[in-house]
């Protein structure tokens, strides 16, 4: 568990306040395909406690990420968020479910915040579909709809669009 580069080019680098290594855990338990490649405790002698990890490397479904441990001096913002792309409605459920969980937070048109501050967007893949290439008086009543929703729930979605 030390494989620290990646062929990936530019990596997401996240900083956390004593939760990157359950952070770590939550999203490779929640995204298929997803492993911690690598795990380092900040060690004896260090202004942090020894134990607590002070970075690693997960990857989950493909994408690589850091995660850095080191205190309270930086927030996430919804300024950046992870884009989720969800083929059905079981799958905009799950990860949605999953990341509110514990202390989560919805927020509105399929964006949310996990636990830990992270902002995500649960996107079903049909919204991105009929936004770019569907019929855009069609589109435009669907996203009226997506604006009044939290979760996006794909029935009413497609009842907007074909409205």
């Amino acid at each position: 568990m030390s494989e620290l580069s990646t062929t990936q080019g530019i990596t997401p680098f996240l900083w956390y306040n004593g939760q990157a290594e359950e952070a770590m855990n939550l999203y490779t338990r929640i995204f298929p395909n997803s492993r911690i490649k690598m795990l380092k405790p900040w060690g004896e002698g260090t202004h942090m406690p020894a134990d607590q990890v002070m970075m690693g490397v997960i990857e989950i479904n493909g994408l690589t990420l850091h995660l850095f441990d080191a205190g309270p001096m930086f927030k996430f913002t919804e300024a950046v968020s992870f884009f989720v792309s969800c083929k059905d409605q079981e799958e905009v459920d799950h990860y949605w479910n999953s990341l509110i969980a514990d202390g989560g937070e919805e927020s509105q048109c399929g964006w949310l915040k996990d636990k830990f501050g992270l902002s995500w967007q649960i996107v079903p893949e049909m919204l991105n579909e009929k936004l770019a290439h569907g019929d855009p008086k069609r589109a435009s009543q669907m996203f009226e709809a997506v604006m009044g929703m939290r979760k996006l729930i794909i029935a009413e979605m497609e009842e907007a669009y074909n409205r």
